[in-house]
Order: structure tokens, then sequence, then C-alpha cells
């Protein structure tokens, strides 16, 4: 990288309204929204219809087309074609340049406000590169988005965060917020190039990139938050099939997740925390997150969500397609029965895929593994990771006793629906509904309801339960002993708060 270089190119991006917002001016928003959508000719055709620097490097540096060399130096006047080729941004064949890397904005929000930064990548299939590049650097695509959505709100600064696999860089940026010093790491060359640029590009420095597979480029380290969008595909071990670096780690099934799972006791600090997305196999009777429970037994509170589960046909076609083979393609059906032969050879009947959430000093406190199909916004994740493994800790330490003598209160976002049959004298189901944490919706009976609903703060919880147990005339021992276990579930799934 040369420093100077990228000075200029951000200051070329900058004024030439290379932002989000430049963007939408220039488009419209059906143009904008459809280019979100990874539907370029809206704005392809939009950009041709307004010529000039925003519209060149629109096309160069969003949709990866090629562009006359004079328009291109009109839209680069302090970094030149020449600078941008130095760059690897582009190459040129007489008057055109080529596109070799594409640059967009990438706008976030998180709990120190909101921001925007230059995001550079190779060439993707908005940008007509079709299959990928076995080397090829990912921009910024879902999963870097929800990893950088559950990483612990910014409360207060940590030293030392690490981010394993780091791709273009994108999460070394995010962690950089709230961290005096970040390491990057990545088995890929290419991919440190970018994240340095990245870095950069947007005057963000405290990023160290360091080259290696893993937790070997930090050995005997510890950090207090370590970020891991790791290369987790499973992919068969068969010749013929490409092994993309952003997604495969060269390991058999979901060996490398066991890896890094096993890994964060190592290198996490005590109270340091962990948030990985990752998939996860059954195989033969054993499950896949009973799998992920065995991978790790170092005492690390532990907390696996699994989102989704694909049976191997399905997992099979997602890989493929995110690779740029489509069913059409006549590389689509050998390639697809390598992994099937893979799956079926291993006994695999089906791969989940999800987030898991780890710190180290918690004693175990918190061992959970659940499945969590529905819709979640993903804005409240963070915050509501961060506060269960908090508040777990808090239940390993409070004995039964102890829980009685607590007040909590109702969390803001929970509310109550009741439904009955026409005509009854009361209602058949009471749900309680999470509007943030993990969105859950929990049906609970009559007791436990009145409990939540008279959580304000004002009274201890054993207080509480006497007096609904005097409602309900029943005996107040065996109720407690029928809802203190049942508050503590509320507790940590974030129905109930402390004060």
């Amino acid at each position: 990288m040369q420093p100077q270089l990228v000075d200029a190119l951000a200051r070329d991006l900058a004024a030439a309204g290379h932002t989000g917002e430049g963007i939408r001016a220039l488009l419209g928003d059906a143009a904008d929204a459809a280019l979100a959508r990874s539907v370029a000719a809206p704005a392809r055709r939009a950009a041709l219809r307004s010529p000039g620097p925003s519209s060149t490097l629109l096309r160069a540096l969003v949709l990866g087309d090629t562009v006359p060399t004079d328009e291109l130096a009109d839209a680069l006047p302090a970094l030149g074609v020449e600078g941008a080729v130095a760059l690897g941004l582009v190459e040129v064949a007489g008057d055109r340049a080529l596109p070799a890397a594409v640059i967009r904005p990438y706008a976030f929000q998180d709990a120190l406000g909101a921001g925007e930064w230059w995001i550079a990548s190779d060439l993707d299939e908005l940008a007509g590169r079709s299959p990928l590049r076995d080397d090829h650097v990912l921009g910024v695509g879902g999963a870097a988005r929800t990893l950088a959505a559950l990483l612990p709100p910014a409360a207060a600064p940590v030293a030392d965060a690490l981010d394993l696999g780091t791709g273009c860089g994108v999460i070394a940026l995010h962690l950089r917020r709230f961290a005096d010093r970040v390491v990057a790491t990545d088995v890929s060359e290419r991919a440190l190039r970018f994240a340095e640029l990245n870095a950069r590009l947007n005057g963000v420095d405290g990023i160290e990139t360091r080259l290696g597979s893993l937790f070997e480029p930090v050995e005997g380290e510890r950090f207090d938050l370590i970020a891991s969008n790791p290369p987790f595909v499973i992919t068969p071990r068969a010749p013929g099939v490409p092994a993309f670096e952003y997604r495969d780690g060269g390991r058999t099934g979901d060996g490398l997740m066991a890896e890094v799972v096993r890994g964060l006791g190592d290198h996490l600090r005590r109270g340091g925390q962990a948030r990985l997305l990752g998939n996860w196999e059954t195989i033969g009777g054993e499950g896949g997150l009973a799998r992920v429970d065995g991978w790790e037994r170092s005492g690390l509170d532990l907390w696996a969500i699994e989102r989704e589960e694909l049976d191997p046909v399905r997992y099979a076609e997602l890989w493929l397609r995110d690779g740029g083979t489509l069913p059409r393609d006549p590389a689509f059906a050998p390639l697809a029965g390598a992994w099937l032969d893979d799956f079926e050879a291993r006994g695999v009947r089906a791969i989940g895929m999800g987030w898991l959430a780890a710190r180290r000093g918690g004693a175990g406190a918190l061992r959970r593994f659940e499945r969590v199909p529905q819709r979640v916004a993903l804005e409240h994740v963070g915050a509501h990771l961060a506060r269960a493994l908090d508040d777990a800790a808090w239940l390993a330490e409070t004995d039964d006793e102890e829980l009685g003598l607590a007040r909590l209160v109702v969390a803001p976002d929970v509310t109550e629906a009741r439904h009955q049959l026409p005509g009854a004298s009361g209602p058949n189901v009471i749900e309680l509904v999470q509007g943030g944490g993990l969105e859950r919706t929990l049906s609970v009976d009559t007791a436990l309801a009145a409990l939540v609903g008279a959580c304000d703060g004002e009274l201890p919880l054993g207080v509480l339960i006497g007096a609904i147990a005097a409602l309900l005339e029943v005996d107040e021992a065996v109720l407690a002993a029928d809802l203190l276990p049942r508050v503590r579930e509320l507790v940590v799934t974030g129905f109930l708060a402390r004060l």
C-alpha cells in the first residue's frame, strides 16, 4: 500500500460525492433501491444519463463497468489513472480503464452513533464477475452486517480486540471504534492488503494486520474481545471443487468451527467476550447444537443460537450459487454431486447456521444451545447478548432466597397478549411478546403473568409471590418453587431486568 496514493483517492472520492447520499441523489430512489437488491441495470441507466465524476466513479467502482481513461482521470484528479493502477483498482487497455476492484459506501449505526466508510473489495457478481476467483475478497455482505450487530455495545472502551479472519477489514473497523488496538488476521495476503487499504482510506489507525491461519498469528496473546466470521463453509475435499479463501478454511466438515471455538479460552482475558458466526453439522443421531456443546469444555460461558437448518441439498445449492455457479451451468451438477457425496459419506443429515456468544470468567454460568428461527431486528441483538451474559453470571451467584429479595422490572419492549374463545370467562392463552432482544413470544400461565405484571421495581420478588399465592389460594412455598426457575429464564432472555 502507498499511503500518499490512498490519501489522494480519499480526497477524490469525497470531492465526487461518492457516498451513499451522493449515489442516491444521482440515481433516484427506485434505481438506488434496485442497486441495494443487486440489480444493476437501473443504476447504470441513471448514471449514463448524468455524466460527470460521480457517474464515472459509480460505473467504475460500484458497478465494475469499463470506462474511458480520460473520464476516470477527470473523476480522480488527485490520484490519477496511474495512481489507480498502482493501487490495483483498475487496469488500462488502450483508452479504456478496466476495474479490478470495487469501492462502495457502507453506512452503519452502532452504540456510538451513525457513520459511513468506503469499503474496497474484489469484483463480484454485481460487478459482472462470475464465477468468483478462488482468492476473492468479499465486500460487506449480510454476514458482515450481522456480525457487526452482534458485537457488544461500546459502554466502555476495551484495550485489545481480535478480528479473526478479517477479509476486507470491515469488522476490524467496527472493533476499532471502541478498542484501543485491533489485530486483524487472515490466511490471505490479498485480503490483508484490502484491509490495510480500507483502514487508511477511512483514516482509521490502530489496526495491525497479521498473516496466518486462525490463532497462529496471535499465539500466546489474549484479548478483551474476539470477533470472527471465519471461513466456516463446509466444502468437500474433492478434486475440482473451488476452495474460495473467503469462506473455506480447508478443514473437513465443521472442523474449522470446532477449532475456533476451542481456541477461545486460550485467547480471551478474564471477562473477555467473543462473537462468532458459524455452521455445524448434524451427524447421525447427534444434533448440531449438541456437537457445539462438546467443542468447548474449558469453562467458558457459551451461547449458540441456530438461526436456520438446511438439508444437504439446499446447503450445497446455497454455496454453489454464492460462488457464482447456477443450476443452469454445466459445472453445477458435478459440483453438487461432490457436496452430496461428502455429506453422505460422513453421515451428515443437516447443517445448522447461526451465531455464538462466549465469555471467559463466568465459570460456565451460561451454557445455552437453542434454535431461534423467528425474524430478529439486528439492532437489538448485541446489547441483548451482552446483558444476558452479565445476568447469567449474576444468577449463578444468586440462590433462590437472594433472588426473592431482588427487585425486577418488566423490560420496556415487552407487551402482554391475551387470547380467549368467544364467550369464555377468561383467556385461554396468555403470551409475553418481546419487541427487542431475540423477539421471543412466550406462553405463560396466570401466576407467572401476574408476577411479571407486578414487577415494577417497587417490591421484592418474594413479597410479590406471597401476594399472588394468597390471591390464588395456593401454598406460597410451592408457588415460589414453580415461579423462581422461570423468573431466572425470563431474566436471561430479557423479559425481566434488574434495577
